[in-house]
């Protein structure tokens, strides 16, 4: 079983893989960053703006529906929250580098620049950082280390970390009940182009594919099984996101409105 423990210091093995926004995470040190400090962000949530997906817990689903869809996507069937219908353009990050003032960040977000990685030769969780952080600098402000240890500010990010590991274990049992209810389908996001008078000008376009629960499949259940994911939460969670849906449309406004700010190209 892994450790999470929260710890810094050096892995016996290598970082694996890949992670939405860390460029270069290293396992965190007093050897290697004893010097480093978080400098105040000019645009702190910059590095959101070209993901138009954002990784979300099970019990972000309902604060997230509130701005989002929330689908899940890949063969792990991750839940993400949908923030742009364009791989490169997030509609909910301005140009300030700030999220909308109505819309909910993500603890996948808030955790950045720091995040725990697998030491699997020792079982155990090491707390890394993103090297690649613009505002991760020699002489920070908010120093990482003081007196050789990890600084107040560095234990909240331990401790934030290890929260969101306990929710990504949640979530993933979460996605595996699902998958054993067989309860998931793939779905289309779909836009049909309107003229002037708002009736239907050309065919239906389709703008995304992904998983959702099948809400058939959820009314077919018995009603023990409904019985027990109302008891543990399930159920709700279940509908939290399939509320969730019905921000495609706010999705495709708001890609309209943006084209619409946006200069057009000049006659050759």
């Amino acid at each position: 079983m892994t450790d999470t423990n929260m710890q810094t210091g050096q892995m016996s093995g290598q970082l694996a893989g890949t992670v939405l926004f860390y460029g270069k995470p290293e396992p965190l040190s007093v050897e290697n960053h004893g010097g480093l400090g978080i400098e105040p962000a000019e645009k702190p949530y910059a590095f959101v703006a070209k993901s138009h997906i954002v990784p979300v817990t099970v019990t972000e689903f309902a604060p997230s529906a509130l701005s989002y869809p929330v689908i899940f996507v890949g063969d792990q069937r991750q839940p993400v929250a949908v923030m742009g219908l364009r791989p490169d353009q997030n509609l909910f990050v301005g140009d300030d580098g700030l999220f909308k003032a109505e819309a909910y960040i993500p603890a996948y977000v808030r955790r950045y620049p720091f995040v725990f990685a697998n030491d699997d030769t020792q079982q155990r969780l090491i707390l890394c950082i993103d090297r690649d952080a613009p505002f991760v600098k020699e002489g920070g402000a908010q120093p990482l280390f003081m007196d050789g240890q990890p600084s107040a500010f560095t234990q909240q990010a331990m401790e934030f970390c290890n929260s969101f590991e306990q929710e990504r274990l949640r979530t993933e049992s979460f996605v595996g009940l699902l998958k054993e209810l067989d309860l998931l389908e793939i779905r289309e996001a779909t836009f049909t182009p309107r003229d002037a008078s708002g009736q239907p000008a050309g065919e239906a376009q389709k703008i995304a594919e992904y998983y959702a629960v099948s809400e058939d499949k959820l009314r077919a259940l018995p009603a023990e099984k409904l019985a027990e994911l109302r008891d543990n939460g399930a159920l709700g969670q279940i509908y939290a996101h399939l509320t969730s849906l019905l921000g495609w449309d706010r999705l495709i406004a708001m890609t309209f409105a943006r084209a619409a700010t946006m200069p057009t190209a000049a006659n050759a």
